[in-house]
């Protein structure tokens, strides 16, 4: 049985919180514990939902990075709002995330974007993702394109892709327990930038 979520054992801040909690999840030998779900809406209200890697967390919210002109990136242009969940379930535990959504600075993504393997940057040259093609030779051809172009030499970020920020106000730590009577402990920002912790009921 896993050991409760009690206030008095809550960071104040719920970043390090999350951040104790993300060693923890490393620690247990979860596989991607980075991956989360991100949730989108466009401004009418149409949902959607897909996973992707977090790749950092800062003072402000958390990092991750994708094409601008795919769907989520369209969705985001147009409702800068999204919310993301992390489910590690051998830990019986969730982190849900809510907040309005921003990109990073253009240095940012070009420092991440350097970072990457070749064939990933080369990816994100490839494909111009969401876009329906005639198949999958579409992708094989232009990679070797692309192979042929720049070899191993530099390869410039895509002005279509970069990074977003999810400026959380809400974030909740989710742990369960016996009889579903889970304990849900809930952060969300204040005016000042202090946060409220609140207990949910499951």
């Amino acid at each position: 049985m896993r050991a409760g979520l009690n206030e008095a054992d809550l960071h104040p801040n719920p970043f390090r919180q999350f951040a104790i909690w993300f060693d923890e999840a490393q620690a247990a030998g979860i596989v991607q514990p980075h991956a989360m779900t991100l949730a989108t809406a466009t401004p009418d209200g149409r949902p959607s939902a897909r996973v992707v890697l977090l790749k950092g967390v800062d003072a402000q919210g958390f990092i991750f990075y994708s094409n601008y002109e795919s769907q989520k990136g369209h969705e985001l242009a147009a409702n800068p709002q999204a919310a993301l969940v992390f489910h590690w379930a051998k830990l019986e535990r969730q982190v849900r995330v809510v907040g309005r959504v921003e990109r990073v600075s253009r240095q940012e993504s070009e420092d991440y974007f350097q970072s990457r393997p070749l064939g990933s940057r080369l990816g994100a040259w490839a494909s111009r993702q969401s876009r329906v093609i005639a198949g999958r030779e579409v992708l094989v051809q232009r990679l070797r394109e692309l192979q042929e172009e720049y070899g191993d030499g530099d390869i410039p970020l895509p002005p279509y892709w970069g990074g977003y920020r999810v400026i959380a106000d809400q974030i909740e730590f989710w742990q369960g327990r016996p009889n579903r009577l889970h304990d849900r402990l809930r952060y969300s920002r204040r005016p000042d930038g202090t946060w409220l912790i609140e207990r949910l009921s499951p």
